[in-house]
């Protein structure tokens, strides 16, 4: 709800639950804006865009992090540690000092900026600018590089990728990442 603006914001998923066996993962259905005061239905042209971004980012947010039966497969703490342990041997490997692994985060000291690459999601943070957007390199655009500590994870192999980059943040061509990096 956005009182200032006089907005609410609403969400539905259709989630039919009737028994264990009947348990599905919600469905994202619509996302509806309304007058506060009155309840009417407001048309996308009416709202005010910063507004409406915000929304989509929580919606987004709630879509990409939320996880049927309350256990996320790819933030599980054994999941972590062993990302925490690879990260760890390949920033040891590649003996870059500026990075820092910790239970949940790789903490980067770039050039251009503090870093942080979640262990768990993947994303990756510019401190003091909030998230990048950095996408990965499917395998089969990938070099013949054989790693198979990695292969058969590709959010691992995403995570450490991400390290890298952001660890020798001069290096990085991409216009779009370097665009956010600069701000």
């Amino acid at each position: 709800m956005y009182y200032k603006e006089n907005v609410v914001a609403e969400m539905y998923a259709l989630a039919d639950w009737f028994s264990p066996s009947d348990v599905e993962a919600p469905t994202l259905e619509t996302v509806c804006f309304y007058q506060r005061k009155t309840g009417l239905p407001l048309e996308l042209e009416a709202l005010n865009p910063v507004l409406f971004s915000e929304v989509m980012r929580d919606v987004d947010l709630v879509v990409s992090v939320a996880h049927v039966g309350g256990v996320d497969p790819e933030a599980s703490h054994s999941t972590m540690e062993m990302r925490s342990v690879i990260v760890t041997e390949s920033v040891r490997l590649m003996q870059l000092a500026n990075v820092t692994v910790g239970d949940r985060h790789a903490t980067i000291a770039g050039a251009h900026g503090e870093y942080s690459v979640h262990l768990g999601s993947g994303q990756a943070h510019m401190m003091g600018r909030g998230a990048l957007n950095i996408l990965p390199v499917h395998s089969q655009h990938r070099g013949r590089i054989f790693l198979p500590f990695m292969d058969e994870d590709p959010k691992t192999a995403e995570i450490v990728s991400k390290v890298l980059l952001l660890a020798e943040d001069t290096k990085i061509k991409d216009p779009t990442v370097m665009a956010q990096i600069k701000g």
